[in-house]
């Protein structure tokens, strides 16, 4: 039996009160407390992580996420040092991330109590920032990394390097570099390739190349992609899973690599990937 769940609502999300009182109705029957993270507190930052999840780790068996991938895609980088794993609760459009949808919810929870699920792992990234050759900046994601031009900036080149081996330099848009996670996210929307969540590899996609070819680059889980800004005077930002960047100078230089960390996620017996795709995608 569970020790605790931990709940991380978006509550900007329609019914969301009502979700999470059926959550805590169905646990309560069991005598399992459920920690909700406080409608007052803001939605999950780095730099100011919630106060409630440095004490997870001792109070909650796993962490029950409600939204879309966005929401999934915050906790995930905040959880992701504690080893809780994740359900998510799909309350979005897409719902790539989350396991289940909000309407099989009761029958998802039973499932939890019977001990009918299984762990599974997801690869992240870990993404380094050097300025003049010194650390400046680091963080994870779970999704991917783009180096992009900004809204009114020319085309930009960035030099990518596998290993500090040269591979190309793309004239365009930017380059994303992403996680089998990430590969159904904007990376796909370049024309990146689909990829099982549950491999370990990285994916290199350019977007809108400036090149007669356009191809993605598929590299091994244990090496390091590079990317140097090799343009001047035109805005170039670098941004982690959508939701966390700044923008970049003239010869930054972008080390991107599998994380130590992972996240962890519950998964049930009949669940399918490869059905997800046609459900969600066709």
């Amino acid at each position: 039996m569970f020790k605790g769940i931990g709940v991380v609502p978006n509550w900007q999300k329609e019914n969301i009160h009502k979700v999470i009182e059926e959550i805590k109705s169905f646990f309560n029957k069991y005598a399992v407390p459920v920690y909700v993270v406080p409608e007052k507190e803001p939605l999950l930052h780095l730099s100011s992580p919630v106060q409630d999840f440095q004490e997870w780790p001792q109070k909650v068996d796993l962490a029950i996420v409600l939204g879309g991938d966005g929401t999934f895609l915050r906790v995930a980088r905040e959880l992701a040092y504690t080893n809780l794993p994740i359900l998510g609760i799909n309350l979005g459009q897409k719902g790539f991330l989350a396991e289940i949808e909000v309407d099989k919810l009761t029958f998802s929870l039973q499932k939890l109590i019977n001990n009918d699920y299984l762990l599974g792992e997801r690869m992240m990234l870990h993404t380094q920032v050097l300025r003049e050759g010194k650390h400046f900046a680091s963080s994870i994601s779970l999704n991917d990394v783009i180096i992009s031009r900004g809204p009114f900036s020319r085309i930009i080149k960035l030099d990518t390097y596998i290993n500090d081996d040269f591979m190309e330099s793309f004239p365009g848009d930017g380059v994303i570099i992403a996680s089998p996670t990430g590969s159904t996210g904007y990376s796909l929307s370049a024309g990146g390739p689909v990829v099982n969540p549950a491999l370990k590899l990285l994916l290199i996609t350019p977007i809108c190349p400036h090149l007669l070819y356009q191809r993605s680059v598929v590299v091994n889980q244990d090496d390091v992609v590079t990317v140097v800004v090799a343009t001047k005077n035109a805005d170039v930002f670098l941004t982690l899973d959508g939701q966390e960047g700044f923008a970049l100078n003239h010869g930054d230089c972008i080390k991107v690599k599998r994380a130590e960390c992972v996240t962890k996620v519950i998964i049930f017996p009949e669940s399918n990937f490869y059905k997800l795709l046609h459900d969600k995608l066709i």
